[in-house]
């Protein structure tokens, strides 16, 4: 499928990614596909919850960006994959396998997805969504307790010792590597309107 059009949409936990792939996906609706990185978290069936709950999954070895970067070639194939599906709230894989067709724009988003050189290479545009480290927080908090049962103790304590040491090592550099960057993600309707005018582009072709 020579076609297909892979975007990267990276950016901190909280930045705002979120919103601006729900703003692509309303907007183009059947042409578009999202990937998240979340979702190739390593399975760790062989630790207990409490073990899980300890991890560093703000690293990028806590990933299985291999299996990613196998899953964006077979689309590029034409061919159909089956995505793991990742539980935040037992901190590990599900069962359940998610069924993902290749279409026209397929897009690929996570905190550090720009962290993989191999990985890069398979985007054809990369947007680096930015936002202030205060408001990154507050939006992490919110989502965690509300949608991931957590604790706001577990949030402010898993923030303090990987998620902010693994952004400031990690995910703030990885920002050169983009093609855009749009402060405040999906809020931002200049930056969006140009996102949205280079897919209208490509599925046009």
């Amino acid at each position: 499928m020579s076609g297909l059009l892979i975007i990267g949409i990276a950016g901190g936990s909280g930045s705002g990614k979120t919103t601006l792939v729900r703003a692509l996906t309303e907007r183009f609706g059947e042409n578009i596909t999202v990937i998240s990185h979340d979702n190739y978290y390593k399975a760790h069936n062989d630790l207990t919850y409490d073990e899980r709950a300890l991890l560093n999954y703000d690293h990028p070895d806590a990933f299985e960006t291999d299996l990613l970067i196998e899953h964006l070639r077979l689309l590029r194939q034409g061919r159909t994959i089956h995505c793991p599906v990742y539980d935040f709230t037992v901190h590990n894989r599900s069962d359940e396998l998610l069924e993902i067709a290749p279409k026209k724009v397929i897009v690929v988003e996570g905190i550090l997805i720009f962290a993989d050189e191999r990985l890069r290479e398979e985007m054809d545009v990369r947007i680096f969504v930015d936002a202030d480290c205060d408001v990154r927080l507050c939006r992490r908090i919110r989502r965690d307790v509300r949608k991931r049962g957590r604790t706001l103790e577990s949030v402010i304590d898993q923030y303090l010792t990987t998620v902010k040491p693994m952004h400031e090592q990690f995910v703030e550099p990885s920002k050169k590597f983009a093609d855009v960057i749009v402060p405040e993600g999906g809020k931002n309707l200049v930056a969006l309107e140009m996102i949205m005018h280079r897919i209208e582009k490509h599925i046009d072709e």
